[in-house]
């Protein structure tokens, strides 16, 4: 997998971004780079140290996506919030949990599901979500047409495929148990991620778990357009799940609260002004992806996907982007607690703390 390391320097006159994206989902390596200073100090560079440093993990590679967060750093506003954001990619909401909570990067990008799973076995360093990114969660079990599992409990005695770390995968409980799956019926087996895609358009498993904008566009790229796949997305089936979020530890959120609600004001600006008009927040992400291998039709549909089905919703379009609706969040954590068998279960305000964001009027989409 490329590395992937992102630098944006707001208070930088001039940035030159080269990112190479390769492989099923394509994997992303962009370098910034800003211009040496002629003078012992340049005015950027004087501006620059002036701004507040964050660090943010992505929960995979930048993507379409991602478009809300390129909206928010090609027209400044982390720097009008007074922040010199750094982004590098992920590797899975597992991963970017744990870099979060140990202080590798102050704002992450995450599974608030797994993030509650997290806080139980480690109580003394918590984390919080501040901001959703998806209104629904993106967690979907994908077969090809073929195959005839037209239900959920189709499922049972068939072998299905993904990395030991996917959230879909790590959920599947949650899944079987409100759909009535008998989860020992099903065979997991162990996949690399970038395989996932192309072992099932080849046959060799039932299906898979995944992140719907993960897969599907690369299916379809494989002959296996939408209409020739069977989604069983977990938020149809008796899971109103909430997709990811952004992520902090509560020790950050307490010490530096400013820095949290500047972040996460510019991030939803972002985001709103992409459901807005996708075409222009679209061309934010391609105007990184200089290196001529980025696949802009396969990441214009990722991102309309996500427009379609995870971002907006009745829910946004009554209360705009970014919170939560308390009484759905606490069903879906009691679905969680089950599903996860954990000891305890959290309260809304222990998994969500919707103090960073910005007033309704300025989130609705009008």
């Amino acid at each position: 997998m490329a590395q992937f390391f992102l630098r944006r320097s707001l208070g930088a006159a001039l940035l030159a971004f080269t990112i190479s994206l390769v492989g099923a989902g394509c994997t992303s390596t962009p370098q910034a780079t800003e211009p040496s200073a002629t003078t012992a100090e340049s005015p950027a560079a004087s501006e620059s140290a002036t701004l507040t440093p964050v660090k943010f993990t992505l929960s995979w590679m930048l993507q379409g996506l991602d478009a809300g967060l390129t909206q928010a750093l090609a027209k400044g506003y982390f720097k009008e919030a007074g922040l010199d954001v750094t982004i590098e990619r992920g590797f899975g909401s597992a991963d970017s949990i744990s870099k979060v909570a140990a202080g590798q990067y102050d704002i992450g990008e995450g599974d608030i599901y797994a993030m509650m799973e997290f806080n139980e076995k480690n109580p003394d360093n918590q984390l919080v979500a501040v901001a959703i990114k998806f209104n629904k969660s993106p967690l979907a079990i994908v077969s090809l047409a073929e195959t005839g599992i037209t239900d959920p409990k189709g499922l049972e005695g068939k072998t299905l495929a993904a990395p030991a770390g996917d959230g879909a995968r790590r959920l599947f409980p949650v899944f079987a148990s409100v759909t009535g799956i008998d989860p020992n019926k099903v065979t997991w087996t162990n996949v690399d991620p970038k395989l996932r895609e192309t072992l099932l358009s080849k046959g060799e498993f039932d299906g898979i778990s995944c992140f719907s904008t993960s897969c599907i566009p690369p299916l379809g790229k494989m002959g296996h357009p939408p209409d020739k796949l069977n989604v069983f997305y977990y938020n149809n089936f008796g899971l109103e799940l909430y997709g990811n979020a952004l992520i902090v530890r509560r020790a950050f959120l307490e010490e530096k609260p400013e820095v949290v609600r500047g972040f996460v004001q510019a991030y939803l600006r972002g985001l709103k002004e992409t459901i807005q008009n996708p075409d222009a927040a679209f061309a934010t992400v391609a105007q990184y992806a200089e290196g001529g291998v980025f696949d802009e039709a396969l990441e214009r549909q990722r991102l309309q996907l996500a427009l379609d089905t995870l971002m907006v919703s009745p829910e946004v379009q009554a209360n705009g982007v970014g919170g939560v609706d308390t009484v759905r969040l606490e069903k879906t954590i009691a679905q969680v607690v089950e599903g996860f068998g954990l000891t305890k279960t959290p309260t809304a305000a222990e998994v969500f703390n919707d103090s960073m964001l910005p007033p309704k009027e300025e989130r609705l989409l009008n």
